[in-house]
């Protein structure tokens, strides 16, 4: 087993672990929000915390592909690249200085890169015909290149998609906590 093989299914495995956390967050915040539990109380002093953790290993891991593995990123990849290395930094910053009032900031750029990378895994999983914008920029990779598949659909469009969503999620629960 090669290092990118184990990195691929070491990571795939936090996507999945992640996957089913944001679905019991989701459940949580559509019908539960109201209830307090210790694991919610948990969630909401660790949120950015936890955020931070995993803007950090989306930096790391997007760093290990393009720079020891050799995966050339798309252009849509560098967006979300634009969103994510970012938070980092923000999200650090708020550590030090126990600041929550980075959250809107931090929110901000999560979203617009959920939703770079919600349009690319459109094109990536249904080959959509909008994908005219890779082809304008000026990488030449193909934006739909597989270069990771785990597990029958982990992809790296969707480990991006997946550490977005996470951010959110942790991010609202510190926002919730904080009122």
């Amino acid at each position: 087993m090669t290092i990118v093989s184990f990195i691929n299914i070491i990571l795939s495995l936090g996507v999945i672990a992640s996957q089913v956390f944001i679905i019991v967050a989701i459940i949580y915040f559509l019908f539960f929000r109201k209830k307090q539990h210790a694991a919610v109380t948990f969630l909401g002093q660790h949120g950015i915390l936890l955020a931070f953790l995993v803007s950090l290993a989306a930096t790391l891991s997007s760093l290990f592909y393009s720079q020891i593995a050799g995966f050339a990123p798309c252009d849509l990849c560098w967006f979300q690249r634009i969103f994510m290395y970012p938070e980092v930094i923000l999200l650090g910053i708020a550590l030090v200085k126990k600041d929550s009032k980075i959250i809107d900031y931090a929110v901000s750029l999560s979203v617009v890169g959920f939703l770079v990378s919600l349009y690319h895994n459109y094109i990536y999983y249904y080959n959509g015909g909008l994908n005219v914008f890779c082809q304008l920029g000026g990488t030449q990779v193909s934006c739909i290149k597989r270069y990771v598949f785990e597990f029958g659909y982990i992809t790296i469009p969707l480990m991006a998609l997946t550490g977005f969503a996470l951010i959110l999620i942790f991010l609202m629960f510190a926002k919730q906590h904080k009122k």
